[in-house]
């Protein structure tokens, strides 16, 4: 996935686009005051820096503002909204990371913050957070899973956060098995564990899209809220006892107390550039995810707020 982003960059930079023009920002009532600094909570060269970066490059040729990308990542997204959070709310500064980091990372490191310290702008594209095995187990599903695990098979289950852990550990207590869940630095680090055999399964969310569609891996069950949309007939895992799910996005966010017309223009620009699959930043999202998922204003708002809700009650059924 992270060849095809780089490919995408370099034929953004080479190639002129004039979708839009300047004038549309001005149509929507806000113009930036200077220059806007997007800072990234996520690696250098990884494909979420890359999706972000691909943004910020089709709203600079898009409504002529200059966006300045910077790395702030760390911590899970932490270090990103320690930083943004006392910056000006102008809309000269915004952030990218993913929900959870203002969910259950911030809930369990006790952060001096709710998801009201923020204003949030739009999201990108959702999680396509999958079961995931190699197709070489023979599973095609997590019944089949859970049989091996019933027959004595040892199962190295990969995480990449503590909330999928405490995830993985309740599933297997609903279904009386005990995985030997190991803590990973990454979906990558997952993906290749899968690949390398060193785990039997592992929480992926969207980078095992290709491999899905080569017959090299299997998504055996979806731990959203909603079936997965490259093998929408896996099973849910919350049909298998498991209370919640791992439901997710990409998330453009900004200081509190943006004014509400930074807010709108943000958000438009932002999702037009993710829902429209002809330039890079959409067809990069459509590739990696399938489709664009934008949610903005009340729906975001109401989201993060039961996010944050609902990892407190995370916690507490994993502690027990």
């Amino acid at each position: 996935m992270q060849s095809f982003y780089k490919g995408a960059i370099a034929a953004l930079l080479v190639a002129a686009s004039t979708t839009f023009g300047s004038e549309g920002a001005q149509a929507q009532g806000w113009m930036p005051s200077g220059p806007i600094t997007l800072k990234i909570a996520f690696a250098a060269g990884g494909g979420a820096d890359t999706q972000a970066r691909l943004i910020a490059a089709e709203l600079e040729s898009r409504y002529g503002w200059t966006i300045i990308p910077e790395q702030a990542a760390g911590r899970g997204g932490l270090s990103l909204l320690a930083d943004i959070r006392d910056d000006p709310a102008d809309g000269t500064v915004i952030g990218m990371t993913v929900t959870d980091s203002l969910g259950y990372s911030s809930r369990a490191s006790e952060a001096p913050w709710t998801p009201a310290d923020f204003t949030p702008i739009a999201t990108t594209a959702s999680f396509q957070m999958g079961l995931v095995a190699s197709a070489g187990s023979g599973w095609a599903s997590f019944p089949d899973l859970l049989d091996a695990a019933r027959g004595g098979q040892v199962i190295r289950f990969g995480v990449m956060s503590a909330k999928l852990a405490d995830q993985a550990y309740l599933l297997g207590e609903a279904n009386d098995v005990a995985f030997n869940i190991v803590e990973l630095n990454g979906g990558a680090a997952v993906m290749n564990g899968i690949t390398a055999g060193d785990i039997d399964v592992g929480f992926v969310a969207g980078a095992q899209s290709r491999g899905v569609a080569s017959g090299d891996l299997v998504n055996l069950a979806s731990a959203l809220s909603a079936p997965l949309t490259q093998t929408p007939d896996a099973p849910l895992l919350s049909e298998f006892g498991l209370p919640f799910d791992s439901d997710g996005y990409f998330v453009f966010i900004a200081p509190a107390g943006l004014p509400e017309e930074a807010r709108t223009a943000l958000a438009e620009a932002i999702s037009a550039i993710a829902s429209d699959p002809s330039n890079p930043a959409g067809e990069a999202i459509q590739r990696a995810f399938g489709e664009a998922s934008t949610l903005s204003g009340a729906a975001l708002t109401d989201f993060l707020t039961r996010q944050y809700d609902d990892a407190g009650a995370l916690m507490d059924a994993a502690s027990n």
